[in-house]
């Protein structure tokens, strides 16, 4: 049984790390750090509350420590955990900078420790799905990829942190996301595009992006987030020579974490036929429409993986070198915005 620690229980806390881990066989959360509050104990009743990073990480029975906190702590927190001679999930972004990535990666290497970033969107139900249009072929030749995550959020964020420029903004908070899908999906891009704006009417971080990735066979994935759309389009628009590939909605599992201390319905990531995608495939000049089962999701296989790479039965489920093209290409991204114009990817200085 691998116990693990939750540096901090706000919303990615108390959502994402703190249900999964506690659904997950060969896992157990055993404690929390909580600074002045103890929500945390009142869902697990079992686990204990520390008050801080010290109390936490003298701990000898942790192994695992996962960071939740705001994105700007990320690095300092992480290279600690690692230094206390313990494995470490960090929470996306896994820090602010590729070079500090670089530093986490060498640092974790020397010691022999697993730093995992937490890119949970690879399990997302839309996202398994459309992998798997991509790689049976039945749209030919693809040419392009919208990939879109828009939200009504008109207002500054409930959570204060989110809104300051050094925490980066809805390019660092979902960019990552869609940025780790598209790197996945397809591979490294040969240079990048992007405009990063301030659309709402407020004081805050860069709250919309349009991000294009260009690559050598013809390829272009276009990124885009924003918080002004009453309507969202597609989650998904997969263009090729002989069809597409549509997508709306989103994964269902955060709201249902939201209301869940672990997993237990069967079922889990499933999603109603309504809300399946459609294929959409030219056949002797006659378009064909059928809609596409999506394959569940499961935030879960993020965590399974985390353990059986620590137990040392399988490889990590990301990689921090995955984390760290993601913060090379969002730095390009701002570059590109910046000077108003595309640049160039250099992906030959990449830390091993």
């Amino acid at each position: 049984m691998i116990r693990v620690g939750v540096v901090g229980f706000g919303l990615a806390g108390r959502v994402f790390h703190a249900p999964l881990i506690s659904s997950v066989e060969g896992l157990e959360l055993a404690a929390v750090l909580e600074r002045s509050t103890g929500h945390a104990a009142t869902r697990y009743p079992a686990i204990a509350t520390y008050r801080s990073l010290a109390e936490l990480l003298a701990d000898r029975s942790i192994q695992l420590v996962v960071v939740a906190t705001p994105n700007s702590t990320h690095f300092e927190l992480a290279m600690q955990v690692l230094g206390a001679g313990k494995h470490v999930v960090v929470d996306k972004p896994m820090a602010m900078s590729a070079d500090e990535i670089a530093q986490m990666m060498e640092l974790a290497g020397g010691l022999g420790r697993q730093c995992i970033p937490f890119h949970n969107r690879r399990w997302d139900n839309d996202f398994q799905t459309i992998q798997k249009v991509v790689q049976e072929g039945s749209l030919g030749m693809l040419v392009h990829l919208a990939s879109s995550f828009d939200r009504w959020r008109p207002g500054p964020s409930t959570r204060a942190w989110k809104e300051e420029p050094a925490q980066g903004g809805l390019l660092v908070d979902i960019g990552t996301h869609l940025a780790d899908q598209a790197l996945t999906l397809f591979g490294l891009p040969n240079a990048v595009s992007a405009e990063i704006r301030m659309e709402r009417d407020c004081d805050g971080a860069p709250d919309a992006f349009t991000l294009r990735l260009h690559y050598l066979n013809g390829l272009i994935v276009t990124l885009s987030a924003n918080t002004l759309s009453t309507l969202a389009r597609p989650r998904f628009h997969l263009r090729g020579t002989r069809g597409n590939y549509w997508k709306w909605g989103l994964d269902p599992q955060e709201e249902a974490l939201a209301k869940i201390t672990r997993i237990d319905a069967p079922g889990w990531g499933s999603e109603p036929e309504s809300a399946q995608g459609t294929l959409s495939v030219d056949a002797d000049r006659r378009l064909v429409e059928t809609r596409i089962a999506s394959v569940p999701g499961d935030y879960r296989k993020f965590y399974a993986g985390v353990r059986d790479a620590i137990l040392g039965t399988g490889p990590a489920p990301v990689q921090a070198a995955d984390a760290w093209r993601v913060a090379r290409l969002l730095e390009w991204a701002r570059e590109s915005a910046q000077k108003r114009a595309g640049v160039d990817c250099d992906w030959s200085h990449e830390p091993s």
